[in-house]
């Protein structure tokens, strides 16, 4: 392997664990795998992969035994990162929630070694798109970038390549969530003038109108993309540190994805969305916060202890008046003093 594959541009980070979670789990993080090592050769981008392993099963195989393995040569390197239930079992409602997700994503950002770190999640495929624009390496220190998120069918084919596997994601887009690059500026995007190419120019001299006028904290907390931001969060290590990183909450992760950008936009780091097309496409699947009628959700919320939106946001507002960070976390968050076993992606242990 060459010096350039050795230095990665790009860590990627994510958390799981080995209870094969919303029932196809090992199937959507195998498409998942293959896709990215397919990707980063193709696209000659040197990435890690940080899979932070949260409380394993005991006696169960863990991921790095059973997920694909990478090549030398290949552009991806893997890093497996165990956080022990002993660990785990220190939190509080660690009982009702086997996975802390935000808190696990926080020990992979704390071992990143490239200077820019991507939080993402094991049930997405980045489009092409998305990959040519980050060969660019062009990323910038002081920004934080966001992607679309496109649901697509958990009918895709694992046994598919991974071109077969993307025209796939292209044609079967269910549901897109994120703003659009375009006029982010626009809290709501679903009217009349927003669906048609026509009135495209006019909405992006409004938005940049709005964005130069329009500019109290609700108006700049409305343009942040905060919607499933916990698929696709990018900015620098540096800035990472500079706002903690995520809340260590030992609750629900819902919404906590969102006070990692809010503490960004609070200090100023400027928010660039990449366009439609350079989107991640979302393998649907049972569980998770996404439900299929309110009773449900209502009975999902009574189990575990989580924050509720609009607490959030009142929290943003205050930060972006203050230009400070949550300032929650102990300054050792991420289990930076705690020694973690790391195993390659070819199985031997670091």
């Amino acid at each position: 392997m060459s010096d350039q594959q050795n230095t990665p541009y790009l860590s990627i980070v994510v958390a799981s664990r080995n209870d094969n979670h919303g029932g196809d789990m090992l199937k959507r993080m195998r498409v998942f795998m293959r896709a990215l090592i397919h990707q980063c050769n193709k696209f000659k981008l040197p990435c890690e992969l940080i899979l932070v392993e949260w409380n394993p099963i005991p006696g169960e195989k863990l991921l790095h035994e059973i997920l694909p393995p990478v090549n030398t040569g290949d552009y991806l390197t893997v890093r497996y990162v165990q956080v022990p239930p002993e660990l785990h079992y220190q939190l509080a409602f660690s009982k009702q929630i086997p996975l802390f997700q935000m808190i696990a994503k926080n020990v992979g950002i704390r071992r990143a070694k490239a200077e820019f770190v991507l939080c993402t999640n094991v049930d997405i495929i980045f489009s092409d798109e998305i990959f040519a624009r980050l060969a660019k390496r062009d990323l910038q220190q002081n920004c934080f970038y966001r992607a679309n998120r496109c649901d697509v069918p958990n009918t895709i084919n694992e046994h598919d390549s991974v071109d077969t596997q993307l025209k796939f994601c292209a044609v079967n887009i269910k549901k897109r969530l994120g703003k659009n690059a375009y006029y982010a500026n626009f809290a709501d995007t679903t009217g009349f003038m927003f669906k048609y190419p026509f009135f495209l120019p006019l909405l992006k001299f409004l938005s940049k109108v709005k964005a130069r006028y329009a500019n109290t904290l609700n108006d700049r907390l409305n343009e942040l993309d905060l919607d499933a931001c916990g698929d696709f969060t990018l900015m620098s290590k540096n800035d990472w540190i500079k706002i903690q990183a995520y809340p260590e909450l030992e609750i629900y992760s819902i919404h906590i994805d969102s006070m990692g950008i809010l503490a960004a936009a609070a200090l100023n780091m400027k928010q660039v969305i990449f366009a439609g097309e350079e989107c991640t496409y979302h393998m649907e699947h049972t569980g998770g916060w996404e439900f299929s009628n309110p009773i449900d959700k209502i009975h999902f919320y009574t189990k575990k202890p989580m924050l509720d939106w609009w607490t959030v946001r009142e929290a943003g507002l205050h930060l972006m008046q203050h230009g400070s960070t949550f300032n929650l976390n102990k300054k050792n968050w991420g289990l930076e003093d705690v020694s973690l076993e790391e195993i390659s992606g070819n199985g031997s242990t670091i």
